[in-house]
Formats: structure tokens, C-alpha cells, sequence
């Protein structure tokens, strides 16, 4: 306690709060959207940010290092993306602890940590911007649906974006939920239905949705969340070893999944936040703030209930419009990096189109077959070259 520090403690408030409130929305339409019941939704995310924040905090303490955890954000995406698989969410439970598994082998078997880092960053970029298109397209579809309220939620959102991006998506989803409590016109939710019960699925281990759901969540978890992760802390001075983290997240993702959780990870926004100067000058004293995180997302899993209460009273598209405003950086950052290489341009292309045309063969879902065509095309036009 000698290392405690107030300054490293109130950035980690702040990264608790910004972490679950600018993508919540995301992960419970995912959940939704794979066929999970509000009640499952609510045990989901409840899992989900207190594995991340028990993660969070072993790590942290376990290391003296800031090694900030995040749920999947872009994971959630792809499975908004996807639709409810055959066998519904208990096969989409099966593809959770099938990603699982395959975290913790990348951190025991380290040429599986290099395949993934090898995958041509156009080629897993593309796969992830075609994901995200569907749910960045929805402030668009909401101002068309609700202009008032579509636009209250953009304007408030673009407004403290420029003065302060990291607060836009909070910003918006205080407004989003202002707006609902005014206009809900439906009866109020009881009390004991806010608290969230953690409600235990078993799997269904179905091979076409382990390959169409849980290998791209596994690929899109590590290539957009794992590896960025690590070079945050890299550039901030810190040196772990990715194995042990990699098989940790992968460790916490597994006892997540019976309860809904898809996947859990090294974070890279709120990284950046914990291992930055402004959390602590004196480096050796910044881990607080991840270990104050980490306690701060387990507080706000007992508020999975009222945020899924909160979603299932408002309109599905106000809620998919929030979702959107949080993945436009995230769908620009991917586009941008799927077409900066110029002779894998036309390669990413097909990653992207297939993947977001969402279209499945054999009960696999577009993602995987984005990232075969993108894959193949390459292959043909490097072996011609």
C-alpha cells in the first residue's frame, strides 16, 4: 500500500466508468442478437465485467505493471453481426468457450501467437471493418426512424467529441437514457429484476458455429484487442511477457463463458489510459490505477441488470445508434488499415464485402468466409507476383 497512490486511483474510477459505458451497449446487443434471453444478456455482461476486472486485478498486482482488461468490443460486433446460430445461445455458449480455449493455447503454445500476429493486418482489419459496418450504419437509420431523439444523441455525441473524445460515448448514452426515461410509457421494472442473476447455460458444442462464431471472435480478439493491447504498454515502458497474459484472459473468458460472457482481454484505449503519464508520473506507481479499474468493473457488473432493463425499455434502434457512435473509431481505424497497403488493396476489399454481406454456407456466418476469400485472393496474387 506504500505504492497507493489518489491520482492512479481516480484515473482508474474514470477508465471503470468510460470501459462499461461506452460499449455495454454493444456487448448486450450481441448477446441479443446470438439469441440470448434478457436474463442471459444480463448474466453475460455481468460475467463479463466481473471477469475482467477480477483479471484486472491478479494481473496488476501480480506484475506491479498497469495491464488494464477489456470485454471484446469488437468480438460483441461480430456477434451483433451474426444472428441467432442453430441451437441458439447454448451453441453460441459452445463458440465462447471454443474462443476460450483458443486464447489460452495462444498463451501456452507460442506458434499459435504467431499465426494470428502473421495474419496480414489488411486482411484481419477488413474482416473486422466488414463487422462493424451494419452497427456503424445505425445513427443513420435512427435519425430516419426518430429524428428528434436520432439527433439529440448524435449532436450531444459530436459536440463533447470535440472538446473531449473519450467522454462522447458516455455523453451519449446519459442522453440516450434521459430521453428514454422521459418518453417510456410502459410499466416500470421491479426492483429485484435490476439485480442481476447469473444464469448458468449449457453448452452446445456445434462444429459450424464454433468455425463461424468462435474462431473469428478469437481472431478478432487478438489481432484488434490482444496485440494492440500489448504494444500500449510496450510504448508506455512496460515489457511483460504476452504469454502468461494471453493464457490468463484466456483462463477468465472460460469461467466467463457458462454465464454468458464471449471474451475477455488485454484492453487498449483504457491501456493507454492506466499506463499513461496522467495516471502517475512515477511509473512503478501506475498499476493502481488498472487495479482500481478492475474493482470498479466488478461494482458495475451488479449493474448489469439495470443496464439491460435500460436497453430492453428503450427502442432498438436508439440502442443500436449508441452502439454505433461507439465503433465509428474503431470501423475507421480498420478501414483505414485494410487499404493502407496498396498491393493487398484489392484482397482486403473481398475481406470486406464478403464479411459484411453477412452471407453463410453450411451454417457458418460471413465473417469466417470474408476472411477465406480475402485470404485466398491474397495467396493468388502473391504467387503470381
Amino acid at each position: 500500500m506504500r505504492t497507493f497512490s489518489l491520482q492512479a486511483a481516480i484515473a482508474g474510477l474514470l477508465v471503470a466508468f468510460v470501459g462499461f459505458a461506452s460499449s455495454f451497449a454493444v456487448v448486450l446487443q450481441g448477446l441479443i442478437a446470438v439469441g440470448a434471453s434478457r436474463a442471459e444478456a444480463a448474466s453475460g455482461l455481468m460475467a463479463l465485467s466481473i471477469a475482467m476486472g477480477l483479471c484486472a486485478i491478479v494481473l496488476s498486482l501480480q506484475r506491479r505493471q498497469p495491464i488494464s482488461i477489456a470485454w471484446s468490443t469488437p468480438g460483441a460486433a461480430l456477434l451483433a453481426a451474426s444472428g441467432v446460430p442453430e441451437g441458439g445461445f447454448a451453441a453460441a455458449v459452445g463458440a465462447f468457450l471454443f474462443c476460450g480455449v483458443l486464447l489460452v493455447a495462444a498463451g501456452l503454445w507460442k506458434p499459435l501467437g504467431r499465426w494470428v500476429a502473421a495474419i496480414p493486418a489488411s486482411i484481419a482489419n477488413a474482416m473486422l471493418a466488414g463487422v462493424l459496418l451494419g452497427l456503424c450504419l445505425a445513427p443513420a437509420r435512427a435519425v430516419a426512424a426518430l429524428p428528434l431523439q436520432g439527433l439529440a444523441i448524435i449532436i450531444v455525441w459530436a459536440v463533447v467529441a470535440r472538446l473531449k473524445r473519450i467522454y462522447a460515448v458516455p455523453a451519449a448514452v446519459v442522453v440516450a437514457v434521459a430521453i428514454i426515461a422521459l418518453t417510456a410509457d410502459g410499466p416500470s421494472v421491479p426492483w429485484a429484476a435490476l439485480w442481476p442473476q447469473p444464469v448458468l447455460v449449457w453448452p452446445e458444442f456445434a462444429p459450424a458455429t464454433m468455425v463461424g462464431i468462435g474462431l473469428p471472435l478469437f481472431i478478432v480478439t487478438m489481432a484488434s484487442q490482444n496485440i494492440p493491447g500489448m504494444a500500449v504498454l510496450q510504448v508506455n515502458g512496460y515489457r511483460p511477457e504476452p504469454g502468461p497474459l494471453f493464457r490468463m484472459t484466456g483462463i477468465f473468458s472460460l469461467l466467463g463463458a457458462p454465464f454468458g460472457g464471449h471474451a475477455v482481454n488485454l484492453a487498449a484505449i483504457t491501456a493507454a489510459m492506466c499506463a499513461g503519464v496522467d495516471a502517475h508520473p512515477d511509473r512503478a506507481r501506475r498499476y493502481w490505477a488498472a487495479v482500481v479499474a478492475g474493482a470498479g468493473y466488478v461494482v458495475l457488473g451488479l449493474l448489469a441488470g439495470a443496464a439491460t432493463a435500460f436497453v430492453a425499455a428503450a427502442p432498438p434502434v436508439l440502442i443500436e445508434a449508441v452502439a454505433g457512435l461507439a465503433l465509428l473509431g474503431a470501423f475507421a481505424a480498420a478501414l483505414l488499415g485494410a487499404m493502407a497497403e496498396l498491393r493487398d488493396r484489392e484482397a482486403a476489399a473481398i475481406t470486406f464485402l464478403v464479411t459484411a454481406s453477412g452471407i453463410g454456407f453450411f451454417g457458418i456466418g460471413g465473417a469466417f468466409w470474408g476472411l477465406l476469400a480475402g485470404g485466398a485472393m491474397l495467396a493468388l496474387s502473391r504467387w503470381r507476383a
